[in-house]
């Protein structure tokens, strides 16, 4: 089970949009009209073989505005993880009593949505594409679009929350994963590749904080980033109210 997509979840999507293309080096591959179900627009990004995702409400009522309201602002929306037997996902899932709030089978990928209030955190989604290396969600011709002079890589994704400890392991039984270990500043799942880490909620409450990309030219990325007068450190930009870190 690995990190596939990353979603972000704003009330302005061309603005973040146009950031992130500018400042990560990355291209739209896709706009994907089923989205409209879920009363957002979307666009996709690929980052080598993985994905950054923005979605935006286009009317009232939407899960991911009351998310916007909730969080006080732009932010991480949902985690998309790619794993190799969904059928055995689904039994477990089951099992724990974790509800599902959207499910799909399609030739090419199965995918299922969990409810959030039986995980927490983000939204979770498991996902199984058919081959492999293929992804519905990134368009017809993601391949061709996808580039990496800047970053090519998703390394992980971290999490805020409240009580770090219990939601570490509550993913871990949800995802059917090795138990948490302790990391820097809070608690972390090994993924293959890749990581998921908790740490303590701030003022904004529990929330994707943070995301680590693999980077191949940095500076790049910061000078862009401070041209287009981001928040940047040493190591990371922020962009639709998370941190990408450099690595």
């Amino acid at each position: 089970m690995h990190i596939r997509q990353i979603a972000l979840c704003a009330r302005e999507l061309e603005p973040v949009v146009k950031d992130i293309g500018a400042v990560l080096a990355v291209d739209v591959s896709f706009s994907d009209p089923g989205v409209k179900e879920f009363g957002l627009h979307n666009v996709v990004m690929p980052i080598g073989g993985q994905f950054l995702e923005v979605v935006s409400p286009t009317r009232e009522g939407t899960t991911a505005g009351r998310y916007l309201d909730k969080r006080g602002g732009d932010g991480g929306y949902m985690v998309i993880l790619q794993t190799r037997d969904l059928d055995a996902d689904r039994a477990r899932l089951s099992t724990l009593g974790v509800r599902t709030v959207w499910s799909i089978s399609l030739a090419d990928i199965a995918s299922v949505h969990l409810h959030p209030r039986d995980v927490g955190g983000a939204i979770v989604s498991l996902d199984q594409p058919l081959p492999a290396e293929s992804w519905r969600w990134g368009g017809p011709d993601w391949q061709r679009r996808a580039r990496t002079e800047r970053v090519n890589a998703i390394r992980g994704v971290t999490i805020e929350a409240g009580d770090p400890r219990a939601l570490a392991a509550r993913w871990a039984e949800v995802l059917g994963l090795p138990a948490a270990r302790a990391a820097p500043g809070g608690f972390e799942l090994a993924l293959e590749p890749g990581a998921i880490h908790f740490v303590q909620a701030g003022a904004r409450g529990d929330g994707i904080a943070e995301v680590e990309l693999a980077a191949t030219d940095a500076a790049a990325v910061l000078a862009d980033a401070e041209r287009r007068g981001l928040p940047t450190d040493a190591q990371s930009v922020m962009l639709c109210g998370v941190r990408f870190r450099l690595v």
